[in-house]
């Protein structure tokens, strides 16, 4: 699909609206590269449900530390005050609502609010759905960072979910490589649309009806 921005691009999108101080899980997959792109000066507190709090940007090759891993198994680096604990008490963490925010990647999104993101190969390095059910209920929000469209050119964000549902109705804000697409009681509304592309071009993607952006 021609058009839109780099998974860089879109991880740095998500990043510039997380606000000062909120405490954030960065699901598997590309919303691990969060991190890397947080304003400089600003502090966000990046978890992870393996038991690690004050996650920073990914460590150099030469930096890496086999021990200290994400719940994706890649090697993290720890930022001053951070610090590592129990599997139990990162999820408490979690079921207990004291995350401002989870980022997860999903398969689809329905215009609800639903998400679907288990792993869909048992190849897969994570052949489970993991902490995702947790995360998704337990944060106070919950946005979704994923392309627009499948690699087949399918879209991801539809009327109703074909895959099992991870939860339902939870899904506050999705970010893509077109646009950032806000959940409200009216329905999905175009937040904002990355550079060069227009809110035809964004429906003709969506199986979903779209709302065009508020000004």
């Amino acid at each position: 699909m021609s058009g839109g921005l780099s998974r860089a691009e879109m991880a740095a999108w998500l990043a510039r609206d997380i606000p000062e101080g909120w405490y954030v899980n960065l699901g598997i997959g590309l919303p691990t590269i969060v991190a890397d792109h947080v304003p400089a000066g600003r502090e966000v507190v990046f978890h992870s449900e393996n038991g690690v709090l004050g996650i920073g940007p990914a460590p150099a090759p030469e930096q890496v530390d086999p021990w200290l891993i994400n719940a994706g198994k890649q090697p993290v680096t720890l930022l001053p005050g951070g610090s590592y604990f129990h599997h139990a008490d990162s999820f408490a963490m979690i079921r207990g609502g004291h995350l401002d925010l989870c980022v997860l990647g999903a398969f689809q999104v329905a215009d609800n609010g639903d998400i679907a993101n288990w792993t869909t190969s048992l190849s897969d390095t994570a052949p489970a759905i993991g902490g995702a059910m947790d995360l998704a209920i337990g944060a106070r929000r919950l946005w979704v960072l994923m392309e627009h469209t499948t690699r087949q050119g399918l879209p991801r964000i539809v009327r109703r979910c074909s895959y099992p549902l991870t939860a339902p109705g939870v899904v506050r804000r999705i970010y893509t490589d077109l646009a950032v697409i806000d959940v409200t009681a009216e329905g999905l509304r175009v937040r904002d649309l990355a550079p060069g592309i227009d809110f035809a071009t964004v429906q003709a993607r969506t199986d979903a009806t779209l709302l065009p952006v508020s000004r």
